[in-house]
C-alpha cells in the first residue's frame, strides 16, 4: 500500500479506540523519512493527535520532526471565526435597533445542530484545495465518511439554497411588477411577469441579497471543488483502521461500501492490535481464537482491497519514539 503515500491527500479514518490517530501519526513520520513535506491534520476536539505525538499542537501547523508538521483545527474556533464573518456581513445592512437581536440570534447558533461541522467541513475543503501549501502529502485523521459523504453532496445542497433565494427574489420582483401594473395609475391590467431565464442571475438584486447569492455561490463553489479533489483517485485516498472485533469490521464495511458506492478510491484497511504470536497465558489464547474468527471475515469482506496487520503493543502509544517503531513496521506491511 506505498502508493498511499505518493497521493496528495490521505484521510485515515476508522471507529472510535481503534487507533486511527496512531496510524495516522506513524504513516505521517513514515512519509516524512523519505523526504516528504508532510502535515499531519486532526479534527478531533479531544486532541488524541497531539496526545499520540506528547507534544502541545494548535490550529496552526507546528513543526515536529524534519518534514514533518502537525495541527489540530479547534472546532469552537472555526464556529466562531465563522459567527464573526456573518456577523460583520450583517452589520452592513440591520439596522442599530437590531444589533441586539442579531447578536442574540448568533450566540444560540454557536449551539444549533450542524453549526460545527459545517464550519469544520469549510476548513477541510479550504485545506484540500491549497495547492500553495508547503506540502506534499496531507493526511487528515478524522471520522472520513460523514465528513466526506456531505462534502460530496454540499454542492447540490448548495445550489438548492442559492436557486431557493435567487427563485424567491425573483418571485418578489415578478409580484412587485404584477401589483405596479395593477395600481390604476399605470392605467394598465396585467403585465409580462419578471422571469427571464438567460439574464444574469444576479441581476435585479438589492445590494443584501446580491452578497447574500454571491457568499453561497463562493461557498457552493469550493465545496464543488473540493468534491472533485476528492474523486480524484490520482490525488485523494482513503485508509480504514480496524481491530478484530465485531463492531469494527460492520462499521468499516459500511463506511467502505458507502465510499465505493459513490466511486471514492478506498486504498485499503489495516488491522489494528492483533494479538502477537509470542504472548502467551490461556487467556490471551482464547482471544486468539475469537480473533482468528474475525480476520478470517475480515479477509473475506474486503478481499478486493490490500489489507495490513499491526500488532497489539505491551504499553500505550505516546512519544515519537513508539510512533518511529510502528512506522517501521509499517514499512514492513508495505507501506
Amino acid at each position: 500500500m506505498q502508493s498511499v503515500l505518493n497521493r496528495r491527500l490521505l484521510w485515515v479514518g476508522g471507529k472510535g479506540g481503534v487507533g486511527k490517530t496512531t496510524v495516522a501519526a506513524s504513516l505521517a513520520i513514515l512519509a516524512a523519512r523519505r523526504n516528504k513535506r508532510v502535515l499531519v491534520v486532526s479534527t478531533d476536539p479531544a486532541h488524541s493527535l497531539g496526545d499520540v505525538f506528547d507534544r502541545t499542537l494548535g490550529d496552526t501547523p507546528r513543526r515536529l520532526l524534519p518534514n514533518l508538521d502537525a495541527m489540530e483545527i479547534d472546532p469552537d474556533s472555526e464556529v466562531e471565526a465563522h459567527l464573526n464573518r456573518v456577523t460583520q456581513q450583517m452589520r452592513r445592512f440591520a439596522a442599530p435597533e437590531m444589533m441586539q437581536e442579531l447578536e442574540r440570534q448568533m450566540r444560540l447558533t454557536r449551539q444549533s445542530p450542524g453549526t460545527q461541522e459545517a464550519a469544520l467541513l469549510e476548513r477541510l475543503a479550504r485545506l484540500i484545495l491549497d495547492d500553495d501549501a508547503p506540502y506534499d502529502l496531507v493526511i487528515i485523521d478524522t471520522a472520513p465518511t460523514g465528513h466526506t459523504l456531505r462534502l460530496l453532496t454540499l454542492p447540490e445542497a448548495m445550489a438548492a439554497w442559492t436557486d431557493g433565494l435567487l427563485a424567491h427574489n425573483r418571485k418578489s420582483a415578478e409580484l412587485s411588477g404584477v401589483l405596479k401594473h395593477l395600481t390604476p395609475s399605470r392605467g394598465q391590467d396585467v403585465a409580462t411577469p419578471f422571469d427571464n431565464p438567460t439574464e444574469d442571475a444576479l441581476s435585479g438584486l438589492d445590494e443584501r441579497t446580491r452578497e447574500v447569492a454571491e457568499t453561497l455561490i463562493n461557498r457552493r463553489r469550493l465545496f464543488h471543488q473540493a468534491r472533485r479533489r476528492i474523486e480524484d483517485a490520482k490525488a485523494c485516498s482513503f485508509l480504514f483502521v480496524m481491530t478484530p472485533e465485531r463492531l469494527p469490521i460492520l462499521e468499516t464495511q459500511r463506511a467502505v461500501s458507502a465510499l465505493e458506492e459513490v466511486n471514492i478510491n478506498v486504498a485499503g484497511v489495516l488491522v489494528n492490535r492483533v494479538i502477537p504470536r509470542e504472548a502467551d497465558g490461556a487467556f490471551l489464547q482464547a482471544r486468539r481464537v475469537q480473533e482468528a474468527t474475525y480476520l478470517e471475515r475480515i479477509d473475506t469482506l474486503f478481499k478486493h482491497l490490500p489489507r495490513s496487520t499491526l500488532p497489539w503493543l505491551a504499553t500505550d502509544v505516546q512519544g515519537i519514539d513508539v510512533l518511529e517503531s510502528l512506522a517501521d513496521k509499517l514499512e514492513h506491511q508495505g507501506f
